[in-house]
């Protein structure tokens, strides 16, 4: 009897083995493809709206503001002005930009602390003058600002005497004029009311040799107005 031998190696031949089934690949629907897109179009448009609306509440520009107020024919100074940031839009250019200096220049009207400074207010240089005017300490109100507007009147001068009709007449000599410096004005409860204050004021060249014509060397008296929103002397 003849035995039949096997080949330990016939068992383990790879092509003795039948091929398993190929994997497949699970594909997900279509309409989630589409919704996923839409999500992100919604998300980077709201972004992009967000940033829009954020850009445009920065856009403010620099322009000057008041920092006192300032009577009609104020002369501007680097200290009556202050920088701030809004947002004009397309009202813009009405307005001062701190890109230009107004110091110097006047205001042809009454401004308020806090107002914006619009071209507008701004008047090209003029004729006005500086007049300096001595005041004795006691004739000019202790709270005198500049900016403000004042009446100047001349009193009689006691030096003339009584019998002196013309010394003894008060006279308004500078109407409704704005105060551009004082300076002398003595510091402390106890400080003697015969000190001189020199009050500069702002008025039309044409108008200073009458001014001090009508002074004539006798003491002054300065009244100041409540406000500075009343018009210039006619």
């Amino acid at each position: 009897m003849t035995a039949v031998r096997t080949s330990p190696t016939s068992a383990a031949d790879p092509a003795a083995v039948p091929p398993g089934p190929a994997p497949r690949r699970v594909s997900p629907p279509r309409w989630l493809d589409l919704r996923l897109v839409l999500g992100v179009l919604l998300v980077l448009g709201s972004v992009l709206l967000g940033a829009r609306v954020v850009s445009a509440a920065d856009a403010t520009v620099p322009v000057w503001a008041l920092a006192t107020d300032l009577a009609a024919g104020s002369e501007l100074t680097a200290a009556d002005l202050v920088a701030v940031d809004v947002r004009l839009d397309d009202a813009a250019g009405a307005y001062l930009s701190t890109a230009q200096d107004p110091a110097g220049r006047s205001v042809g009207r009454a401004v308020r602390a806090g107002e914006l400074l619009p071209r507008s207010a701004l008047e090209e240089p003029g004729n006005l003058v500086h007049l300096a005017l001595p005041v004795q300490s006691g004739f000019v109100p202790p709270d005198l600002q500049r900016g403000q507007l004042v009446d100047v009147y001349a009193v009689a001068n006691p030096a003339a005497g009584a019998s002196d009709a013309e010394a003894a007449d008060v006279a308004l000599v500078v109407p409704r004029a704005p105060v551009q410096t004082i300076s002398g004005r003595p510091d402390g409860v106890l400080s003697a009311t015969t000190t001189t204050v020199q009050v500069v004021i702002a008025v039309a060249a044409d108008d200073a040799p009458d001014i001090l014509a009508a002074v004539g060397g006798r003491p002054l008296v300065v009244v100041v107005h409540e406000s500075v929103d009343e018009g210039p002397a006619d």
